[in-house]
């Protein structure tokens, strides 16, 4: 476990194009190795000798592995976020949460390193934050949209919904991520059937 101490700040921030492409390699490089062989398994020296560079170089960008997979991890929210963003508006509120948990669980299986990163999220107190971080952006999005179709619902009630079924999806397919494809996919189409009887109950309440 990484102590809650160790700073997971970029050493240097890039500005010239040199150095962005620097850490872009750098952080391809090592996401690359985290989806082969796991974070625990992976060292500082193989990063900085598969980015193609000495170790002391990658220290000077770098301070930790935990660094590392911070930024990859905020590349990943990034991402995540844009994609649900560029979508979401544009769809009923059931489509919404199915295209949802459709772009959750394509990022476990196809982007690098998402699942061997937070799949141990709990067990590194550098991502726990981010991930907070994420499930209340999410949320908030979640309850603007229970609050212009279900007015009547309560606050409560509402927030409590729009933390829960992102949480409990991201849970879910998590565990999916780490079947074999037939079994992952039965699996993410229960997790729909279950979020639209809650959405349905909601909308009940909301009569």
């Amino acid at each position: 476990m990484t102590d809650e101490s160790i700073d997971v700040s970029p050493r240097r921030r890039p500005v010239q194009a040199r150095s962005r492409e620097r850490v872009s390699t750098i952080l391809r490089h090592a996401a690359g190795i985290f989806h082969e062989q796991g974070v625990d398994s992976t060292s500082m020296s193989a990063i900085a000798r598969q980015s193609g560079m000495s170790l002391a170089s990658l220290y000077r960008y770098f301070p930790n592995k935990a660094a590392i997979v911070r930024a990859i991890a905020e590349s990943h929210v990034e991402k995540m976020e844009q994609a649900l963003r560029s979508k979401l508006p544009e769809l009923s509120l059931q489509d919404a949460v199915d295209v949802l948990i459709d772009l959750f669980y394509d990022f476990y299986c196809t982007e690098p390193a998402y699942s061997a990163i937070w799949s141990g999220v709990e067990a590194m107190p550098e991502l726990r934050e981010l991930d907070l971080r994420e499930l209340y952006s999410n949320a908030r999005d979640l309850d603007a949209r229970l609050q212009e179709e279900c007015p009547a619902l309560s606050p409560e009630r509402r927030w409590t919904a729009s933390l829960l079924l992102p949480r409990s999806a991201g849970t879910i397919l998590r565990l999916a991520a780490t079947l074999p494809d037939d079994q992952g996919e039965q699996l993410v189409q229960e997790m729909k059937t279950m979020a639209r009887a809650y959405l349905e109950n909601l909308v009940d309440q909301d009569r």
